[in-house]
């Protein structure tokens, strides 16, 4: 990657004239390069070069830039060091001051290094601390595949990993996107095992409350397989209004899991029994019922019709709801055989109709067709 440098001369005059500005602007350093070579020269520079980011003007812009040139063309043993002072310098300066030419400086220096660098991830780390000042962090590459892949090709160690996936967690979160996040949280979870698994208890438990209060998360077998979650079994999560969880939206979630339960089990519903157990008052079961029932989406909250877990149309005549189809709470062994049934009865059933005469092929055609969308839309 090509970064703009300062002035195109030899790299000890470039320090040499770098030296010269940042003392100009009232910072504590010789003009005369050091006797060590280059790696100490910027390792005084970037010890001062905070002074070059109090002023919005392009000197010092080209000053900052200039030095990331530097540290790109040093040897790779000496980086590190260098690579993480100026990180540091970056994140701390006057935090929320001047984000965007700080995420410029660490996107050259994380762009400009080798892709297998190891000291990539302390200068992505300050990216991510840097975006999440200024709610940035959507200029910022989170994409969990790729971040799997830099966790490889940086060799990264199981703490260091830990720490990443835990800061692009929090940046999400930060920037309201939930879903990303919670495969973030996943992921860190799935990289625990039974011996560390008490280590993330607090993780484990951001992870389950952040479920439950997503409104878009009804599916929790993912979570249950999970090491430090297996370890809470059992473990009270108290302190909910200090969770930020809500009673009322915890009760409407509640109702709906247990709706999509008994969709699953009984196609015929009377409201009798969704009073008795969606535990909600006579004078309210009409009002669910024709409120979210509409359009023939049968859920009993706000979420219903949003969600569509549950297809269903209500007979106000006979007082019960009819499903249609409706969405597993969970999906284990028992639903993945079911489905493994059907489809093996599919085959044969259409191997019987391919080898029927063209006229009888049709017939089974019109007839598979609906049962077959019936079927997707279940599952």
């Amino acid at each position: 990657m090509s970064v703009p440098a300062f002035v195109d001369i030899t790299e000890e005059d470039q320090a040499s004239e770098l030296r010269a500005y940042i003392k100009s602007k009232g910072a504590e350093i010789s003009e005369e390069n050091s006797e060590g070579g280059p790696h100490v020269d910027l390792a005084q520079i970037i010890d001062v070069c905070d002074v070059c980011l109090k002023e919005d003007d392009k000197d010092g812009e080209s000053v900052m830039n200039s030095i990331v040139s530097l540290l790109l063309i040093l040897e790779t043993d000496k980086q590190e060091a260098l690579i993480e002072s100026l990180c540091e310098k970056l994140v701390k300066f006057r935090e929320g001051e001047r984000p965007s030419l700080r995420m410029q400086l660490l996107s050259n220096l994380f762009y400009g290094m080798d892709e297998n660098a190891s000291v990539r991830y302390t200068v992505y780390c300050s990216l991510i601390k840097v975006a999440a000042t200024c709610s940035a962090i959507s200029f910022i590459p989170t994409d969990l595949d790729q971040v799997r892949k830099w966790i490889v090709d940086w060799n990264l160690s199981i703490e260091k990993k830990h720490t990443l996936l835990r800061m692009v967690y929090e940046a999400l979160v930060d920037c309201k996107k939930s879903e990303a996040a919670a495969k973030v949280m996943v992921e860190l979870l799935g990289s625990y095992t039974e011996d560390n698994a008490s280590q993330a208890r607090v993780d484990a438990h951001r992870c389950i409350v952040s479920a439950l209060k997503d409104p878009d998360t009804f599916l929790f077998d993912h979570l249950l397989i999970l090491k430090p979650v297996c370890f809470l079994e059992g473990e009270l999560i108290h302190d909910v209004s200090w969770r930020s969880l809500s009673h009322d939206q915890n009760m409407a979630k509640m109702r709906l899991l247990t709706f999509m339960g008994m969709a699953v089990e009984y196609k015929e519903i009377s409201l009798d029994t969704m009073q008795q157990e969606l535990q909600i008052g006579t004078d309210e079961v009409e009002w669910h019922s024709c409120m979210y029932l509409y359009k023939h989406y049968a859920f009993v909250n706000e979420t219903s019709v949003r969600t569509k877990m549950v297809y269903c149309k209500i007979d106000q005549t006979q007082r019960k709801v009819v499903v249609s189809h409706s969405t597993h709470r969970t999906f284990g062994k028992q639903q993945w055989q079911q489905l493994y049934d059907s489809l093996s009865a599919w085959k044969q059933n259409l191997a019987a109709v391919k080898n029927q005469p063209a006229s009888f092929n049709l017939f089974y055609i019109r007839l598979f067709i609906p049962t077959l969308k019936i079927f997707i839309h279940t599952q």
